[in-house]
């Protein structure tokens, strides 16, 4: 397969664990059938299992970061997220780059919806990026907090619910499982 005839916009939500790991799976099955994809991760730092299977795989699953790292969002000072959104406009740069040029069939903004949260992007902004999507690239955005607009133009939502979960008995995150 070598493109797509038609991509839609895939959204990844809720308050459950897997968003990340859902479209990660998806880049995993495009990849299988000859698809490039992209993933440009936001307010992400640290190690992760997704950015060594993408070395593995090589230039047809890459992972794009372009914030250095810091502490989480409510723990910044005025300074450290000045330049936060400094590092998130150059991302947005990126990927307004990504899809005027085409550059990959499958593009995920993983945790994006975060980005929205912390006002670090707007809804105009991200509505951009949808509206501007070339009609052969599928979209994938992740995170919590989904707003209507995105929704509504989105082609699928998934909704990621917690049931149970083993934070409960203490047990946070793990190495190979949440990251």
């Amino acid at each position: 397969m070598d493109r797509l005839e038609r991509g839609y916009v895939q959204v990844y939500t809720g308050n459950g664990k897997g968003k990340t790991t859902a479209a990660v799976g998806q880049a995993i099955r495009a990849v299988g059938n000859g698809l490039k994809v992209y993933m440009l991760q936001f307010l992400k730092t640290e190690p992760t299992g997704e950015l060594e299977i993408a070395k593995l795989i090589g230039d047809k699953f890459q992972v794009f970061r372009f914030e250095s790292k810091k502490g989480f969002f409510w723990t910044l000072n005025e300074e450290e997220k000045k330049i936060l959104k400094s590092e998130i406009d150059e991302a947005y740069s990126f990927a307004m780059d990504v899809i005027k040029n085409s550059s990959c069939d499958v593009f995920i903004l993983d945790e994006i919806m975060g980005v929205l949260s912390n006002k670090l992007l707007t809804e105009e902004q991200v509505m951009k990026l949808i509206d501007k999507k070339p009609i052969n690239m599928e979209l994938i955005l992740t995170g919590r907090n989904v707003p209507d607009s995105i929704k509504n133009k989105a082609d699928l939502v998934t909704e990621m619910k917690e049931i149970k979960h083993y934070m409960a008995k203490g047990v946070y995150v793990r190495k190979g499982i949440e990251y």
